[in-house]
């Protein structure tokens, strides 16, 4: 081996390294600047994992399904995620964990109540921005409905709602919170035929979580009743 080889030889291995964990470190700082972008493009209410969320608290729920859940694998099956359950129970937690595993992972995820959805595509018409808007709402990867059935949604605006439940239909997924029973979709919308229609393509593909228990924060203020009673 030549003294000029070798040479060359000794400042490869010297400089690759430096030079690999720069790209690296390049890398993980892009990834990291992308995930930021999508968690505000999501308008997520706030950020929480599954690791926050108190299962022994709500035994109802399924750990096990819900890490499941974590693998994403229902986004290529175009199943639809639905949590059912009164208020408090951690249904919105549950829907947010799953949606920031899913920015995690570069997915494109959008939270809104479903009243905010109904107000804004209702406006949009009126504007003549309709088509403009349902594609907001149907290009996402998830999209998370929260809070379905809080609020009755006025009969002559419902329909906008059907829209964008059936232009995902089949073709990306919908994470749905609701304090309502199936059943109870008809006063909802308004419209018992309109509601039978969204169930419809709602239910095709879906996973349902039927949560029950106590309020988060009634058990909290039980607990704190029941300790200042013991002093």
């Amino acid at each position: 081996m030549t003294g000029s080889l070798l040479y060359q030889i000794r400042n490869l291995s010297f400089f690759l390294p430096q030079t690999f964990y720069s790209y690296e470190a390049e890398i993980v700082e892009k990834q990291a600047r992308s995930i930021q972008t999508l968690i505000k493009l999501s308008k997520l209410p706030y950020r929480k994992t599954i690791d926050t969320f108190d299962f022994t608290a709500q035994p109802s729920v399924d750990e096990r399904r819900i890490r499941e859940l974590l693998t994403l694998s229902f986004i290529d099956r175009k199943e639809n995620i639905l949590f059912l359950g009164p208020p408090g129970i951690g249904k919105t937690h549950l829907a947010i964990s799953i949606g920031m595993e899913a920015i995690a992972r570069g997915y494109k995820t959008y939270f809104i109540t479903a009243h905010d959805l109904v107000n804004q595509l209702r406006r949009a018409d009126q504007e003549g921005k309709l088509e403009k808007k349902l594609r907001m709402f149907v290009k996402p990867t998830i999209l998370i409905i929260d809070e379905m059935g809080y609020l009755k949604l006025d009969p002559n605006s419902a329909h906008y709602l059907f829209q964008v439940i059936a232009r995902r239909y089949e073709h990306a997924p919908i994470i749905l919170t609701s304090n309502k029973s199936f059943g109870e979709w008809g006063e909802i919308v308004g419209d018992s035929v309109l509601a039978t229609a969204m169930l419809d393509r709602l239910l095709h593909h879906s996973i349902i979580f039927n949560l029950k228990g106590e309020s988060y924060r009634l058990r909290e203020k039980r607990l704190q009743q029941e300790k200042q009673k013991d002093q």
